[in-house]
C-alpha cells in the first residue's frame, strides 16, 4: 500500500504541475520574479527602457482618442443643461481637450521612465479632476432644472470617471505598488467629491463605490502586472543569445550606445575587449558543431566570471565576444585581461586548452567619437594579436600581454 502509494504522489504532483502551467500560460511566474511584479526597484535598465517606450506610446494614443471624444460630448452638455452650466462645461471639455492634445502631440521625449509616469499621471488626472469641478458647475442646475431626470443621469455619469480612470490602467505594463500610486488620486478625488456634494463618507452609503473602484483597481493591477512579466519575457528573450545566454549584438549595441554617451557626459573612462576563440574553425570541422557549441558556452561561462558585475559581455558573431567594461581605463581593462588569462577558457575537446585573441580600445585614451570606432580599434587590436601568434592581448598604447605573462 505505501508503494503504491509513493508512486502515485510523483504522479499527482506532475499533474498538479501540468494544470497550474496551463492555468497560468502563457504568463509563467517564477518566484525570483514575484518581486519585480510588486515593486519597480530593481528592474533592469533594458527592461525599464522598454516599459517606458510602451507606456508612453499608449499614453499618446489614449490621448489622441479623448482628445477628439471629449470636447465632441459638450453636445450632450448642450442638450441637456441649461445655460450657463452648459457653457461651463463646453469650456471645460474644452480646456481637458487641449490637455488631452498636448499629451498626444509627438514631441522628441527623451524616453525616460520617469517622464513615462509623469505623462501617465497627467493622463489619469484629468478625467477625475474633470468630474470634481463639474460638481459645484452643475449644482445649481440639479437643483433648479424642471427636467431633473436626465441631468441627473449625465452627473451619475461623470461620477464615473474616476472608475474609467482605474480600468484605463490595465493597459499598461505596471508593477502592483505602481498601480496603487497610480489609483490614489482616484480614491481621493472620489471622496473629495462625495464631501463637496455636501455627503459625509460612510461605510453603507458609499462602500459600494469604493468596493467597486478596488474592484476594478484589482483588475488592472493584475493586467498590468501580466503585461509587464510579458514584455519583460519577450525582451529578455530578444535580448540574450539562446546558445550562450550573454547579449545579442543588437541588445549590446543598444547597451554600448547608452554606456557611451553616459561616459562621454560624465567625463569617465569605457572600454570594451573584442574576444576571438583561436581556431574555432578547427573546433566544428574535426569534432562537430554540437562540441563548438559547448566549446562556445565554456568561453562564454569564462569570460562572465572574469567580468564585474557592472559590465556587459556581448556575443558579436560565430566566435567572438565583446566585453563592454563600463568605467574602466587601460590599466583597469588590462587587470581584467590578466585575470581571464589566468583563469582559462576551458579546454578543447582534445583535451588542449581554449585560447582566444584579445583586442582592447579604450575611449579616453583612443580620443574616440562614438562607439562604432571603439569596437573598431578593439577589432583591429584583436587581429594583431592574432597575427603576432595567437593567445595574447593587444592594448593601447600599444601594449601586448603575451602568454609568458
Amino acid at each position: 500500500m505505501s508503494a503504491a502509494h509513493s508512486s502515485a504522489s510523483p504522479a499527482a504532483g506532475a499533474r498538479a504541475a501540468r494544470f497550474t502551467d496551463h492555468l497560468f500560460a502563457p504568463v509563467r511566474i517564477g518566484a525570483d520574479q514575484i518581486r519585480e511584479l510588486l515593486v519597480p526597484f530593481g528592474h533592469a535598465p533594458h527592461i525599464r527602457r522598454h516599459s517606458a517606450t510602451v507606456i508612453i506610446s499608449r499614453v499618446q494614443l489614449v490621448a489622441a482618442l479623448f482628445a477628439v471624444m471629449v470636447p465632441l460630448w459638450s453636445v450632450a452638455d448642450l442638450l441637456v443643461f441649461p445655460w450657463p452650466q452648459s457653457g461651463l462645461m463646453t469650456l471645460m471639455r474644452l480646456a481637458s481637450g487641449a490637455v488631452f492634445l498636448a499629451l498626444a502631440w509627438p514631441w522628441r521625449w527623451s524616453g525616460s521612465r520617469a517622464q513615462a509616469d509623469l505623462l501617465l499621471l497627467a493622463l489619469l488626472l484629468v478625467p477625475p479632476l474633470f468630474y470634481l469641478l463639474s460638481i459645484p458647475v452643475l449644482a445649481p442646475a440639479l437643483a433648479g432644472a424642471a427636467d431633473g431626470g436626465r441631468a441627473a443621469l449625465v452627473a451619475h455619469l461623470y461620477a464615473l470617471m474616476p472608475n474609467v480612470v482605474l480600468a484605463g490602467l490595465a493597459i499598461f505594463p505596471l508593477t502592483a505598488l505602481e498601480v496603487l500610486l497610480f489609483a490614489a488620486p482616484a480614491f481621493l478625488i472620489t471622496l473629495a467629491g462625495i464631501v463637496l456634494q455636501g455627503g459625509t463618507p460612510s461605510m453603507a452609503a458609499h462602500g459600494p463605490t469604493f468596493w467597486l473602484m478596488g474592484l476594478v483597481m484589482g483588475a488592472a493591477m493584475f493586467s498590468g502586472m501580466s503585461q509587464l512579466h510579458y514584455m519583460a519575457a519577450l525582451v529578455n528573450r530578444a535580448m540574450t543569445d539562446p546558445l550562450t545566454g550573454v547579449h545579442t549584438r543588437r541588445s549590446g549595441a543598444e547597451t554600448l550606445d547608452l554606456f557611451f554617451r553616459l561616459s562621454a557626459q560624465q567625463g569617465t573612462p569605457l572600454a570594451v575587449a573584442f574576444v576571438d576563440i583561436d581556431h574555432f574553425k578547427g573546433i566544428n570541422d574535426g569534432f562537430g558543431h554540437d562540441e563548438g557549441d559547448k566549446a562556445l558556452r565554456r568561453v562564454a561561462e569564462c569570460l562572465r566570471g572574469a567580468l564585474r558585475g557592472g559590465d556587459v559581455l556581448v556575443r558579436w558573431g560565430g566566435e567572438e565576444f565583446l566585453a563592454i567594461l563600463a568605467n574602466t581605463d587601460v590599466e583597469g581593462a588590462r587587470t581584467v585581461v590578466s585575470r581571464l588569462r589566468a583563469q582559462g577558457l576551458g579546454q578543447r575537446p582534445d583535451g588542449r586548452p581554449l585560447t582566444a585573441s584579445i583586442g582592447v580600445a579604450e575611449r579616453l585614451a583612443d580620443g574616440v567619437e562614438d562607439w562604432p570606432r571603439l569596437v573598431e580599434l578593439a577589432d583591429a587590436r584583436m587581429y594583431e594579436a592574432k597575427r603576432r601568434g595567437r593567445d595574447r592581448a593587444v592594448l593601447p598604447g600599444p601594449v601586448v600581454v603575451s602568454p609568458a605573462a
